[in-house]
């Protein structure tokens, strides 16, 4: 029976593999966390991980079948995407590997669609009542604004847009390229980690306070039980399709009660291990529902104003 863990795209996600692997050790003593990347030899957490296998991009036409043998093998049943680009080419296949007994947790391919253009990101965040930064048409620009990518991810190829003379031709011309509302220093920037079980049912929903970012991650952060919970709740409690962990970011200002929304990332973020610290046990979850059969339900005694400081640790590999 099936009851390893494979994490995709490792990197330096160490943090959570090693809460993957502490959650499943605690459950199955036997089991094991594997890890894949373009060159493991160079991946932190490919090193601390129980096995590493190498894999192409996620691009290459044999990608698929490369990884459905690697979970067959190795008897892994649940696999965690930690990447975008993953996520598209992975939810067409969702069907094929149930069939073979593998979990890919990931949210449906409607709710990845929607998720990876921001237009259609603005339709959901209307239809369940959450502000969302006007997009403004071509011929109809407001400056200051924020240009974007409407496919983009990790702020790359996003820009103030001050004045209309800042505004280039190329940039005008590209049909990829969003014109949004720029929102003021007076609301603080969120990241929302959630749990979705497999029905689309919200069990567990924790804001992050993004303090300090580098390189588009969170360097510091602190969890947050404020209005912005309150408000989001309701509102975030059930969505088809979705599954898994799904980081949400909102702009807050919580003095006024004004919440924006900017994007959905259907997948771990970069911060979720201070959501891990403060007791969200997704991992845990996430082998409870889908190795145990068991029944997640709602949670919200996570700890509300913990602090995150993060800082650089290295992995030494002898050669």
């Amino acid at each position: 029976m099936k009851k390893n863990v494979l994490i995709l795209s490792a990197g330096r996600r160490v943090e959570l593999l090693e809460a993957f692997r502490g959650e499943l050790k605690k459950r199955f003593p036997c089991g094991f966390v594997y890890a894949v990347d373009l060159n493991p030899a160079l991946s932190a957490a490919c090193q601390v991980a129980d096995g590493n296998f190498a894999v192409p991009r996620v691009t290459d036409v044999e990608y698929v079948d490369i990884l459905l043998e690697l979970c067959l093998k190795n008897d892994i049943g649940i696999v965690i995407p930690t990447i975008d680009t993953e996520l598209f080419p992975l939810s067409m296949v969702k069907k094929r590997f149930e069939e073979n007994g593998i979990y890919l947790i990931i949210s449906s391919l409607e709710v990845i669609r929607l998720c990876r253009d921001k237009r259609k990101t603005a339709n959901l965040f209307r239809d369940i009542g959450v502000f969302y930064p006007e997009i403004y048409p071509r011929e109809a620009i407001r400056y200051p604004c924020f240009a974007k990518p409407y496919d983009g991810s990790c702020s790359v190829g996003a820009s103030i847009v001050q004045s209309p003379d800042q505004l280039t031709q190329s940039m005008y011309q590209d049909d990829k390229i969003i014109f949004q509302q720029l929102i003021g220093k007076d609301f603080i920037e969120y990241t929302v980690d959630a749990y979705y079980d497999a029905t689309g049912l919200l069990c567990c929903l924790v804001p992050r306070e993004r303090i300090e970012v580098r390189a588009g991650e969170v360097n510091k952060g602190a969890t947050r039980k404020n209005k912005l919970y309150d408000y989001l709740l309701p509102r975030l409690s059930l969505l088809k399709g979705f599954m898994g962990c799904v980081t949400f970011q909102f702009f807050a200002n919580i003095q006024e009660e004004i919440y924006y929304a900017l994007e959905i990332n259907p997948r771990f973020g970069g911060g979720y291990p201070l959501s891990y610290s403060a007791g969200a046990n997704y991992p845990g979850w996430l082998i409870d529902e889908y190795y145990m059969g068991r029944n997640v339900g709602f949670y919200d005694d996570w700890t509300a104003n913990m602090l995150m400081l993060r800082y650089d640790a290295k992995v030494i590999v002898n050669g």
